[in-house]
């Protein structure tokens, strides 16, 4: 264990057991906050990680002390070996987990539930159609819909993942925590995050405070319960009285959760990041094609980990453009 946490354990004490994994850039929606208007450069395919490169650099955290691993993308499904990645990480001693835009999940229930996958996040902005098409540029709606439900009804854990942007879907934020009255899912509001390319600022963020603002104004307070939230969550939880399913809100802006933070991302294009919100990464794809061990770069990655938010550790700094739009736009780093 003292070996794992020489790698795994950043300079601020903190341990790092939860590996997000990128396995594609591209996506088959184009949400706006995700990817610029103009589209993104894609990584030549060669600069990929292949399905048996993802095995070897996920076995090596593992070994060190991750013990959960999360597959993301752009949308991983649409990956055409993905039923070969799942079979080969299922094979290590983690709880396999993935994001979807759940577009295509019908298509891989069974494969998802043969490499015990139980928990599903979908991202989902709107419930209504119209704007879904607006936010996405796509006519996915009913499928997207469709599809929760039947996830619920395989017997899948499943979150939704809402990106509130004042003036467009704030409006839909009780909506959404009905959605919970009958279902038993959580919806899961996070506040709009700047990246390279989606013209964050600001005044379009819906902040954590005002999300509960909506919530005591639609809802008796005895009714609104405050939920225990898992160690390392990036969430504040809650739910409605008799109620279902639950809500909760991912503040990683206005009270970010820095100080219980365990995770660390895996490009598609095999760099380590961090942080979401560093602009740094770490190669470990070519050092492992070069035969080298990784474990020195993973170590030096961990430990160069900001408190908080890749070194912005005030609102002004996050204003400060300069200061996050060398980062990756969101469909290239994973979400």
């Amino acid at each position: 264990m003292s070996e794992n946490k020489k790698i795994l354990q950043d300079t601020h004490g903190r341990d790092h057991a939860y590996l997000r994994i990128s396995l594609i850039e591209r996506c088959n929606l184009r949400c706006t906050y995700c990817m610029p208007e103009e589209g993104v450069k894609l990584s030549p395919k060669s600069h990929l990680m292949t399905y048996e490169e993802i095995y070897a650099i996920a076995k090596t955290f593992v070994k060190h002390g991750v013990t959960k691993i999360r597959l993301t993308g752009g949308e991983p499904l649409i990956r055409k070996d993905i039923p070969v990645i799942l079979e080969k990480l299922a094979t290590l001693p983690v709880e396999l987990s993935i994001t979807s835009n759940a577009v295509i999940i019908d298509k891989f229930i069974d494969v998802l539930k043969a490499n015990g996958v139980k928990k599903i996040n979908v991202s989902l902005d709107s419930l209504d159609a119209t704007k879904f098409k607006h936010i996405t540029r796509r006519h996915e709606f009913q499928k997207v819909y469709d599809n929760i439900l039947l996830l619920v009804k395989e017997g899948f854990t499943v979150k939704v993942n809402a990106v509130l942007m004042k003036g467009f879907n704030d409006n839909e934020i009780i909506d959404f925590i009905n959605f919970t009255k009958d279902l038993p899912i959580s919806v899961r509001f996070i506040e709009f995050m700047p990246f390279d390319g989606n013209k964050w600022d600001m005044s379009k963020m819906v902040s954590y405070a005002e999300v509960m603002q909506y919530v005591d104004k639609a809802f008796d307070k005895n009714d609104i319960v405050r939920l225990k939230d898992a160690a390392n969550d990036t969430s504040k939880n809650y739910k409605i009285k008799d109620y279902k399913g639950a809500f909760a809100i991912i503040s990683s802006v206005t009270n970010p959760f820095c100080d219980s933070c365990n995770r660390l991302r895996l490009t598609a294009n095999g760099q380590l990041k961090n942080c979401l919100f560093s602009s740094t990464e770490s190669d470990l794809l070519t050092t492992l094609r070069a035969g080298k061990p990784i474990e020195p770069i993973i170590k030096k990655a961990v430990q160069a980990k900001f408190k908080v938010r890749g070194g912005m550790d005030t609102l002004e700094k996050l204003q400060e453009p300069k200061l996050h739009t060398n980062n990756r736009s969101m469909i290239t780093i994973g979400g």
